[in-house]
């Protein structure tokens, strides 16, 4: 019997409908792929992923993983299934989805020491997490060492969230403020700035921050969808939010975006619905 390999063209399409946010074409493409490869099987996981199919997304994961189970990405997207189905899940199974998701997240890191998405999902972890889980502030600062020398800003930045998280927020401030000069033309960094300064009821500070951003990259869907959000939470200036998000929803987006789906249940709350 012949396997038939799957074709170069047939993954570059799912990979494009995947990039263009087109999660469920993408997964009709490579369902249809004979021979699912590991490469296969991980943009499969993605896919579910995005769609909120958490449980699916896991299992696809792990044959990915079987397949390649030195590949740190793999083990890293393991882990978010599993964190996200855990967020749902019942009283009895959320703490040993917690476990795999901390396990997967560790052994991804121990793979890939510069692996920074898993780093950061690490350090969250270990940030939110109780202690019979694993978590513990003393476990995530041990981590920021590592986070500055893959990038030196995102370590000021997780020392910048430690500090919040004991409620030292001058401290924090300083970290935040530090990041951007490290980092002066990411427009994220600004961002986090003025979440920061908004949670701290500083409302114009927060409001030149963004400006900051938007003088940056005005174009970017990041800063269309924050200015929203924070109207929102602020509750002022929610016809200006909607309009924002609107233009947010129309925007040509990717998977590093917030959903569409997020963005018109936040359009709902700004148009009082």
């Amino acid at each position: 019997m012949v396997v038939l390999a799957a074709s170069p063209n047939e993954l570059d399409r799912a990979r494009q409908l995947y990039q263009a946010t087109e999660y469920s074409a993408a997964l009709k493409v490579l369902n249809r792929l004979p021979n699912k490869t590991a490469e296969v099987y991980a943009l499969i996981g993605q896919s579910q992923f995005m769609n909120g199919e958490y449980k699916r997304a896991a299992e696809s994961f792990d044959k990915a993983v079987a397949q390649d189970p030195q590949n740190s990405e793999y083990r890293h997207w393991l882990g978010r299934s599993f964190g996200r189905q855990a967020e749902s899940a019942s009283i009895l199974t959320a703490p040993g989805l917690a476990i795999k998701t901390r396990q997967a997240f560790e052994k991804a890191v121990a793979l890939d020491p510069s692996n920074k998405e898993a780093l950061n999902d690490l350090f969250e972890f270990y940030m939110d997490a109780p202690g019979f889980l694993g978590g513990g502030l003393n476990r995530a600062e041990q981590l920021i060492e590592q986070i500055g020398r893959t990038d030196e800003a995102e370590g000021h930045y997780a020392t910048a969230q430690l500090a919040d998280k004991r409620k030292d927020f001058n401290s924090a401030e300083q970290q935040l403020r530090r990041a951007i000069d490290l980092a002066p033309r990411q427009v994220g960094r600004i961002i986090d700035l003025a979440k920061f300064l908004a949670r701290r009821g500083r409302v114009s500070e927060s409001d030149q921050a963004l400006a900051q951003a938007l003088k940056l990259a005005p174009d970017s869907p990041q800063v269309i969808y924050v200015r929203a959000e924070l109207y929102i939470k602020q509750k002022r200036n929610l016809g200006e939010a909607a309009a924002l998000l609107e233009k947010y929803i129309n925007s040509p987006l990717t998977p590093d975006n917030v959903p569409r789906e997020k963005a018109m249940e936040l359009l709902k709350q700004a148009k009082g619905g």
